[in-house]
Parts: structure tokens; C-alpha cells; sequence
């Protein structure tokens, strides 16, 4: 069983602690098996906002643990706890994987984890922590950012989006959209989304793109040009580029990828088919073509993500 270890703190937000709480405290899919352990670590009896939160162990428990995830800290001038930063330090050198929600990149950044690492927080902060921590590259324009075993999101709604990221490392892609059902959450954000984009989905049934999302999912199977979704979505591919990057942060081609890649990781963990025909079903052409892109994409090649997420 994987152990979380969440770090509290007086002055902590509690959207971050409530959410971590709802994910890791048990699975709501039945899919995995052995889920999470999730322990609360504190000083003691620790106030966020309103509501006052009772530790199951203190902060030396960190270096224990399998996942570490600091705090998202309210006043950013407020001097943090040596104890809290000498037990960060333990869980980084321990091995642990070491995880910030928003403004909890601070914390990690205090500790010295992050120093010559990319990471983000809430873009209203990422000039400030730029400015104060010169070692980080701080990227303003990221949902998330995983650097293996040091990952950092932007904030709230992107902080979920890590915990699910999270999540599809440890058990794959079917559980992590499971458990993004039960939210009522996109299923898959990737890292690299802008943190802001004009309009996060189509607001409109007549939005330019409301039929064309869709219409692609039913055509995966099928060879798909930039030119074909521009024809289908009746406007040219640079008016195409220009809505879809307002809509989904991302270009047509990329985004288009990223669907062909889920497709593929459904395929492996829930059926036998052999690597040829899961490309051919996720619009990759052949086995050779999926294997480059959803190493280069996922980190493993499919055959050992089939060894690891197959579904019983």
C-alpha cells in the first residue's frame, strides 16, 4: 500500500486539504486494490481558515512515507516552521515522491527540493516565487509539472488534475477516469495546458467547436489532418488553431495525439488486442509508430504499461 503523507500547517487552505482528503482516503472505484493510505501529519491540532484539523502523526512521519504533499500556505510572508522544512528535507532524501498544491511550491522551495528543478504554482504567484527563489525555473503557464519523484501544480482546479495524474502513474489510465467520474471532472488535463485559457470548454451548443470534439472521438480509428478538422469545423486551419488553443490551450495536432494516446492506454489495460491492431484501432498506423509515440508521451513502452495496468 502506498503511503500519503499530508502536511498541515496553521494558515493552510483547506480546498487543497479537503481534496486530498476525498482522493486518497479511499478508492471510489472498487478498480484498485491495494488504494492509499492517507496520513494526516501536523504539529499538533492546526487551524485552516474556520476549520481545525487533528493530525494522525507529526511531521517526522514525512520520512516515511511514499508521497509526500506540503501544504498550500494563505500568507506567503509568513515565516514557515524549521521543524516543517527539516522534515520536507528527510522525506526528499528518503526517496519519497514530493508533491506541492499551489502555493505549497513555497514550501518545497524553502526546503531547497526544488532548486534546480522546473516547477509552478497559482500564476498569481509565480513572479514571487521567481523572484524569491532564483535556483527554481519557475514555469507561469503549466498546470502541473512532474519531474519523477518532484511534481508541482498551479492551483485548485489543477491540483486535482495532479492528484489524477498521480493517480493514472500508480494505476492507469481506467482508474484515474474513474475516480475523475466520481468528481465530475475532466478525466485528463495534460501538464503542459495553459493555466488560463478564455473559455475552458465550448460555452455554447453553437460554439464553433461544440460538434467537432466529438465527431474526432468516433474517428480516431481514421487518418485526421489539421485540413479535415478545419473542413468539418466549416473554417480555416488558422481560424481552427486560433479557437482551439482558446479553448483547450493547446494546438489541434497536439491535442489530437493526446486523445490517439488514452485511446491506446484503454486498449491496453482492458483488452488482449496485439500492439498492431490497438495502433490501428487509436489512429497510430502501425505498432512501431504507436511504440515511439507513447513512449516518448507516457515514459514506458505500451507492452510493459500492459504488464503493469492490465485489468483484472
Amino acid at each position: 500500500m502506498t503511503t500519503v503523507a499530508l502536511a498541515v500547517t496553521d494558515g493552510m487552505l483547506h480546498f487543497e486539504f479537503a481534496m486530498v482528503c476525498e482522493i486518497f482516503v479511499r478508492d471510489p472505484t472498487g478498480l484498485a486494490d491495494p488504494w492509499y493510505d492517507l496520513v494526516v501529519c501536523g504539529p499538533g491540532p492546526v487551524r485552516a481558515g474556520r476549520f481545525r484539523i487533528d493530525p494522525d502523526a507529526g511531521w517526522d512521519r514525512l520520512a516515511s512515507a511514499d508521497i509526500v504533499i506540503v501544504p498550500t500556505i494563505d500568507d506567503l510572508d509568513a515565516e514557515l516552521p524549521p521543524d516543517l522544512l527539516d522534515a520536507v528535507r528527510a522525506a526528499h532524501a528518503a526517496g519519497a515522491r514530493m508533491v506541492s498544491l499551489c502555493t505549497g511550491a513555497f514550501v518545497l522551495a524553502a526546503a531547497g527540493v526544488l532548486d534546480g528543478l522546473r516547477a509552478t504554482t497559482h500564476w498569481a504567484h509565480t513572479d514571487t516565487l521567481a523572484a524569491r527563489y532564483p535556483r527554481v525555473t519557475v514555469d507561469p503557464d503549466v498546470l502541473y509539472v512532474d519531474n519523477g519523484t518532484v511534481l508541482a501544480s498551479a492551483g485548485k482546479a489543477a491540483a486535482i488534475d495532479l492528484c489524477l495524474h498521480l493517480i493514472r502513474r500508480d494505476h492507469g489510465s481506467t482508474v484515474a477516469n474513474a475516480v475523475a467520474r466520481r468528481l465530475v471532472v475532466p478525466p485528463h488535463r495534460a501538464g503542459g495546458q495553459a493555466q488560463f485559457v478564455t473559455t475552458p470548454v465550448p460555452a455554447r451548443d453553437d460554439h464553433p467547436l461544440a460538434d467537432l470534439f466529438p465527431w474526432v472521438m468516433e474517428r480516431l480509428d481514421r487518418p485526421l489532418t489539421v485540413e479535415d478538422l478545419a473542413r468539418r469545423a466549416n473554417m480555416s486551419s488558422r481560424n481552427l488553431a486560433r479557437h482551439f488553443k482558446s479553448v483547450t490551450g493547446t494546438t489541434p495536432l497536439q491535442w489530437l495525439s493526446t486523445q490517439r494516446i488514452r485511446r491506446a492506454q484503454v486498449l491496453l489495460e482492458n483488452t488482449d488486442q496485439s500492439i498492431d491492431s490497438i495502433a490501428d484501432a487509436a489512429g497510430l498506423g502501425t505498432g512501431t509508430t504507436l511504440r515511439r509515440h507513447f513512449h516518448r508521451t507516457v515514459g514506458v513502452p505500451p507492452d510493459a504499461y500492459r504488464r503493469t495496468f492490465r485489468a483484472s
